[in-house]
């Protein structure tokens, strides 16, 4: 795989930058701001901001106290910091916010700009909520969705940067967002260190969005989130996600931990995952997702344990979108993970849990690599990968047979989610429409029975298997080979039988 091109020397550059324009600090009490909560401090705040760009650069502090504020702009040169025991309260009233700011800071086309401290910022999602839906249902604000889903444009995110260069977030909780708790669109040389996220006031409150990044450090960081907890997305057509680095982060979601899409129009390249901890998770673990015409390539993911989730791994190529483009999913790499896919809801008592699945009820899903016909994800590597299923298949509640696997839904231009399909002929790795699909030292648990093989392959080119590892208690036949060309497989243990339901394709 493509090293990833971020280095530590970048990392000390943009420090380096940060440094020279910390000049001067700014107290926002000496412009007005106070400890009350009564009182809006965004007049106050904005005016310490203001000060400090205009000098040039500096920084902004927020001393110890909770302070309440609407939506600020950081600007050029800024770094705003967070005492120890500060609190940045975003407004609990809608009409604080402009309808082109909904966010508690936000910035559009700066640079050098940081985030630091120990302090926390609390989105205050679940009151801000409540005041919109009042708002709505009086009429003096609309949305879209409003009495379709939830609202939509009324709704808050607690950081929101676009066309910025050169941002250090740094230290800081963030808490109790609105919606995606922080946004980044086509930003670049973006270091992400040491945050923690606890963010389940409200749903589709991402833990972090990257939106067409590049340079992009994610690392040391914690993660709670009623939605996905590490989000990358595309949603330009000549833009992308690239050279991109997450590394040594813990993840809870009750959507999915780690996940590329579901906006995917441009594409992601050279995204390099290490050492990422998932637990109580509804959804996947890692999901790779090209729904929308995005180009996936040069993915390298290594390191992952996964504990009480709904999914381990989920690599879906669709077409939802209305256009002749279609994506492409191409060089993936996922090695030394650990999951454990138990029977039952992983997220279960969370405040805002996962949905149920819309497409009916289904025993535990395997780990998932599908593309659609004619276009095929291609050339996927997994490596020293053990999955622990739960068992407890029941026949009563969904069953498609080996030979009847044309009832498993295409659903080409469906939602991409692991659940998409339904129920799955497979209990542990189900693989349709790919190309040249290699596994090394891969290994599945099964706790309880399962009436359905371990591993399903379905249209498929080229396979590469050696010391695949099933347990001794699997149905079989335990692999099912149907419109396979050119499979091999070695040195594989309790592989008890293959069956060929057609060899050629």
């Amino acid at each position: 795989m493509k090293p990833i091109k971020f280095t530590l020397i970048a990392i000390l550059l943009l420090w380096s930058a940060i440094a020279k324009s910390q000049q001067k600090t700014y107290d926002i009490t000496n412009y007005g701001a106070k400890f009350d909560l009564r009182f809006n401090n965004m007049t106050s705040i904005q005016k310490a901001i203001d000060a400090a760009a205009a000098a040039g650069g500096g920084k902004v502090l927020i001393p110890a106290g909770v302070f309440i504020t609407g939506s600020l702009i950081l600007k050029t040169g800024v770094e705003l910091h967070l005492d120890d025991n500060a609190i940045l309260m975003g407004s609990n009233k809608r009409l604080d916010y402009p309808n082109n700011r909904l966010a508690v800071i936000s910035a559009t086309g700066q640079q050098h700009i940081a985030i630091t401290g120990n302090g926390i910022i609390d989105g205050n999602g679940r009151e801000l909520v409540e005041n919109s839906l009042k708002l709505l249902r009086e009429g003096i604000i609309k949305d879209s969705e409003y009495l379709v889903k939830r609202p939509k444009g009324n709704r808050t995110s607690i950081f929101s940067f676009s066309n910025c260069s050169n941002i250090v977030i740094k230290d800081i909780t963030l808490k109790n967002s609105a919606a995606w708790v922080q946004n980044y669109t086509a930003c670049s040389n973006l270091v992400i260190d040491h945050i923690t996220v606890e963010s389940t006031a409200y749903w589709n409150n991402d833990g972090v969005d990257l939106v067409d990044c590049k340079n992009v450090k994610l690392m040391n960081s914690f993660i709670n989130s009623a939605d996905d907890g590490i989000c990358l997305k595309s949603d330009e057509r000549n833009a992308m996600c690239e050279n991109i680095l997450v590394t040594d982060c813990t993840v809870r979601s009750s959507a999915s931990a780690f996940k590329f899409g579901t906006g995917s129009v441009g594409g992601f390249k050279d995204i390099t995952v290490r050492n990422l901890q998932v637990y109580d998770t509804f959804r996947s673990a890692i999901a790779l997702e090209s729904a929308d015409g995005a180009i996936i390539d040069n993915i390298d993911i290594r390191n992952v344990i996964a504990k009480n989730t709904g999914n381990a791994i989920f690599i879906r190529l669709g077409h939802r979108n209305k256009d002749d483009r279609y994506g492409s999913i191409n060089h993936v790499y996922i090695a030394n993970v650990k999951a454990d896919i138990p029977y039952g809801k992983p997220d279960i008592g969370y405040p805002v849990e996962g949905p149920p699945a819309k497409t009916g009820t289904h025993n535990l899903l395997p780990a998932i690599i599908v593309g659609i016909p004619g276009h095929s994800v291609r050339s996927v590597t997994l490596e020293n990968i053990e999955i622990s299923y739960g068992g407890k298949a029941n026949k009563d509640q969904a069953y498609i047979s080996t030979d009847s696997l044309g009832k498993v839904p295409e659903n080409i231009t469906g939602y991409p989610e692991f659940s998409m399909f339904g129920e799955l002929p497979a209990y542990g790795l189900y693989v349709r429409h790919a190309v040249n699909i290699i596994m090394k030292n891969v290994k599945i648990n099964l706790g309880d029975s399962d009436f359905r093989p371990a591993i399903i392959f379905d249209d498929v080119k080229s396979i590469a298997i050696n010391g695949l590892k099933l347990p001794a208690n699997t149905t079989l036949p335990s692999l099912v080979f149907n419109r396979v060309d050119n499979s091999f497989v070695k040195d594989s243990l309790a592989v008890g039988s293959i069956y060929n339901i057609k060899t050629k394709l």
